[in-house]
């Protein structure tokens, strides 16, 4: 691909924003569980983050139904640590507040990660970056596993009554959909990621700049799936670019492939084809 193709380098993920039930049970999670500012409260919507950094909005729609097990959406939100002595830290406190949430703990080489469901069911990734010189590239292809993580272990290597810098940000957003060819040429050919990994051909892994991955999709529970009916769980993606021109080369390219989008005081919005909505915005 030409780099007039592609997304900018310097590309991040933003916020996701989830649609909820029960608003202050999911406010108490963010912020109390995995560490999060509670930044602003209004109109039902809560956004959280830290810095500068908003990370999870919290919207409120009460009476809206869960979604159906199978259906595409959200796999998980997966938020990017600074340090492990960080991680350990929000793993501890999440596993104490919240037994029975933790689903799973692994090694992936170019990163450690553990996995847990928000009181909603929503997936929650809480991780940290192994050194890009460490990683390993073979064909174009990113090199990752899932290596057995002992989280009783790496809690007491890494857990520490000093203060940790906790630097924290959307590292990746990892969705459900039906078809990883369909994703791949939304979110390659047209969105502009560069592909990272295609793993069995159940999941794809996809970012900019040569990170491992900004998002993925997979169909692991949801092979099939069409779009999406009206549910709680993901309510928008933001992808944020450096510049106002480079989010409308983006809505240009998403022009030029007949996929409808908008754009909203200065943000394209666009539905994937599983009706996931993707935010397009500078920095």
């Amino acid at each position: 691909m030409n780099s007039s193709s592609l997304l900018p380098a310097q590309s991040d993920m933003g916020a996701v924003t989830l649609w909820v039930a029960d608003l202050d049970k999911m406010i108490r999670y963010y912020r109390d569980a995995i560490g999060l500012e509670l930044f602003s409260e209004i109109n039902g919507r809560a956004f959280l983050g830290q810095g500068t950094t908003t990370i999870v909005i919290l919207e409120s729609k009460p009476g809206m139904k869960y979604a159906s097990p199978g259906e595409a959406g959200l796999f998980h939100t997966a938020i990017l640590f600074s340090s492990q002595a960080a991680l350990a830290k929000a793993v501890a406190s999440v596993a104490k507040q919240h037994p029975g949430t933790f689903t799973g703990s692994a090694d992936h080489l170019v990163s450690k990660a553990f996995y847990f469901n928000d009181p909603e069911g929503n997936g929650v990734e809480l991780y940290w970056d192994r050194d890009r010189s460490e990683w390993s590239w073979a064909h174009g292809s990113i090199e990752m596993d899932t290596i057995f993580l002992d989280p009783n272990d790496f809690l007491r290597e890494h857990l520490t009554e000093a203060p940790v810098e906790e630097a924290k940000k959307v590292g990746h957003v990892h969705l459900s959909v039906g078809s990883v060819e369909a994703a791949e040429e939304f979110y390659v050919k047209m969105l502009g990621f560069e592909k990272t990994l295609n793993w069995g051909n159940a999941a794809l892994f996809v970012s900019a700049g040569g990170y491992h991955h900004h998002m993925a999709m997979n169909t692991w529970r949801s092979k099939g799936a069409g779009k999406r009916q009206l549910a709680l769980g993901l309510g928008n993606v933001e992808i944020v670019l450096p510049s106002q021109d480079q989010v409308m080369e983006t809505q240009d390219r998403l022009n030029f492939h007949k996929i409808e989008s908008n754009v909203d005081a200065g943000i394209a919005k666009v539905l994937d084809p599983w009706g996931n909505q993707i935010s397009i915005k500078s920095a």
